[in-house]
Order: structure tokens, then sequence, then C-alpha cells
């Protein structure tokens, strides 16, 4: 890195210099290069005369198009608040890549008298022609940034191609390791539970995330104690990897500036690998599981609701215009009554209350020829 440019000072005492570094992943041969580039500015910032150092900034993993760096961010704030009077970084596309960001984030420095020093670009933000080279230099970097976008892409493409699974997490129930997918015993077997429940239990995905929860079983993004969410269940439910099978480009980068990723539901670059993996569940139980869904989707389209929360979810139609009663619970001289009304708009049709329809409820069931001991014996065996 040059170290020939000119000192800048500061009339009223040392000037307050920064550092910023970063680099793009958390590899260990990346890690050992920011340790060296904080020794480096901590050596350069100290061997300056007049100069004394306001701290080293580094972000680990992150790009130089990402906004979002939380490094930089407090170095910024610090900035902004008159504690730092210079920014030194090793380049611009180290600072960042995005033309327009760059010469935001400068331009609002400069106005706050703080300039930025680009060392192997030689760029100096408080020179005359330091925004003109700065815009020039950036655009550059932005480019670069696409290019190097585009050549990460095809090759995560080539890789998807041979089944190599991407992401930091993996999914719950497998172990990701090398790119490729190994069940977890233990969670593999909540798994299963969870699509027991759903389709042969008729449960909905609030009731099985209750379950869980009260069973103390952790989530997949949580530990011992943590809720689950139905849509963390729904998720299990409709993921095609329980199954064995590999459904690669389910999302897309929608800008390589802003890293955002949106789903790729119909994109032509969406591609199936079947039997990629070791299965969790039967694929006809998977099929099964997915009709399943779409047919309760339906019924809500309908203005229907499947529901298993409680005896009666779903169960007590409207004869006048064919929607879902509802539980309304009010209170009146200190006791609570409940009456199911239907709650479609203008439907003329009076509630029934609910000791009511618990009476037909129990009637009905003594009258059906249900085998009860044989329905007890199989409740038993499946909660064995």
């Amino acid at each position: 890195m040059p170290t020939d440019l000119p000192t800048p000072s500061r009339p009223d005492g040392p000037l307050r210099a920064a550092a910023y570094c970063r680099v793009s992943t958390d590899k260990d041969d990346q890690l050992n290069s920011l340790e060296t580039q904080r020794t480096f500015f901590t050596e350069y910032i100290a061997g300056r005369p007049g100069w004394r150092s306001a701290g080293v900034f580094a972000d680990e993993g992150l790009s130089g198009t990402n906004a979002r760096r939380p490094a930089f961010a407090r170095m910024l704030a610090l900035a902004r608040a008159g504690e730092i009077d210079l920014i030194v970084t090793k380049e611009i596309s180290r600072f960042a890549r995005n033309t327009v960001d760059a010469l935001t984030v400068t331009r609002e420095l400069k106005a706050r008298g703080v300039g930025v020093l680009f060392l192997n670009d030689g760029v100096d933000t408080r020179q005359e022609d330091g925004e003109f080279r700065l815009t020039i230099l950036a655009g550059v970097a932005q480019e670069e940034s696409r290019k190097i976008s585009e050549r990460t892409r095809w090759g995560q493409d080539q890789a998807m191609k041979r089944g190599v699974v991407f992401g930091s997490g993996g999914v719950y129930g497998y172990t990701l390791r090398r790119g490729g997918l190994t069940v977890d015993p233990d969670r593999a077997e909540t798994v299963r539970s969870i699509y027991r429940r759903f389709l042969r239990e008729g449960k909905g995905t609030w009731v099985i995330a209750r379950e869980l929860t009260e069973a103390g079983i952790p989530p997949p993004r949580g530990g011992p104690g943590d809720h689950w969410s139905s849509t963390a269940v729904l998720r299990i439910l409709r993921n095609e990897k329980y199954a064995g099978d590999l459904l690669q480009h389910k999302y897309r980068t929608e800008d390589y500036l802003t890293h955002r990723k949106v789903p790729n539901r119909e994109g032509a670059d969406r591609f199936l690998l079947r039997d990629h993996h070791e299965a969790v569940v039967p694929r006809a139980e998977f099929q099964a599981v997915q009709a399943e869904l779409d047919r309760r989707q339906a019924l809500r389209a309908q203005g229907r609701r499947h529901s298993a929360r409680y005896w009666y979810s779903g169960k007590i139609v409207c004869g006048a215009c064919g929607g879902t009663f509802t539980l309304k619970r009010t209170r009146r001289n200190g006791r609570e009554y409940g009456r199911f009304v239907c709650r479609r708009p203008g439907c003329p049709m009076r509630g029934i209350s609910l000791r009511l329809a618990e009476t037909c409820a129990r009637t009905v069931l003594a009258r059906l020829p249900l085998d009860r001991v044989r329905m007890a014996e199989a409740l038993e065996k499946e909660l064995a």
C-alpha cells in the first residue's frame, strides 16, 4: 500500500483518524487477511505525525454491496458525531462497490469536515479532484462486483446441477455437510410426528405448533422453551426434501447490489432432483399431505376454514349462506356464555348456544354404532 500521500493536518489538535477494513467471507484465510489489515492500519496511523487513532473498524463475511455492515455503521455514527476527522481504507471496493452509496457517503462526510483516504487507489476526497476520481474508480469497482456476482452464480448453478445443497443452517431433520444432507435421527422423528398429526389426526398447523411447544421440543430456529410457530410447521409440511427430493433455485437474487432474494416460483431455471438423499417420510405420505394442504387451502378460498383447535372447529355450517359458524363468547352477570354465529356480512341466520351445540353433538355420538373399545385400542397403539 502506498504511504507517500500528503499528511493532512488539524490546526486545533491531533487529527483523529479511523480505519475501515472488510473481508467478504468468514473463511480462515480471509479472517487472517482481516487481522493483517487491522495490524497494518494500527501501525500506519500510529506512524503518522500529528495523527491519533479513532479506532479500526472491521466487518467480517460481508459484501461491499451490502449496506448493512455493523462496524461500518458504527464508524459513520462516530464521524457524524464529530469524533472522527479522517477515514482511511484500503481501496474503494472495500469501502463500497455501489457507486451511488460511495458518493453519497463521502459527500456527506465531506460536508461534515471528514475526509476519506483510499490508499491503494490514491484518492483523497478532501482534494479538489477527489470526487471526480472517486466516481470513475467506484464505477469500475461496481462493474467488477457485477462480474463477480455473475461468475459466482454460474459456479453455483453448475454445483446445483451436480446436487450440491447450498445454505448455512441446513434443513430441520437433516445435517448439512459439504453440500450433502444426512438424516438427524432425533429431529427426523419430530418431522414424522408433524406429518402424522397433520394427516392421520387431522390437526392444523396451529395445534401442532402448540403441542410441540408444550412438549418442550426446540423449534428449528431456537432452543428449549422457545415457541414453535404455525409457519414453521407449514414449511416442514411443504418441504420436498423430506420425501428425498431437492428443488433447486427456490429463490433468486433480485439485485446483486442489494442481495435481496425473492421467491422464484415460476423461474425457468428451477429444477427438481428426485431421490437426491435419504427421505424422512415416504413419498406417498408426502404427496398425501400436499393434497390435504391444497384441500384446506381451497376451503379457505371458499370462506370456510379447516381447523382442529376445538372439537367444533369448521364443523358447524350455516344453512343460509354456507359459511362456517364460529364461537362468540360474552360475559353477563359474572358468567361467561358462548354461542355460535355466522360472521358473513348480511347473513340473516340466527346463532345457537354453545350448550345446545354440545347437546346435539353428544346425542349424535351416542346414537352412532361406534366400537369404542376398538377405537380406544387403536388410539393407545397410535400413542405408544
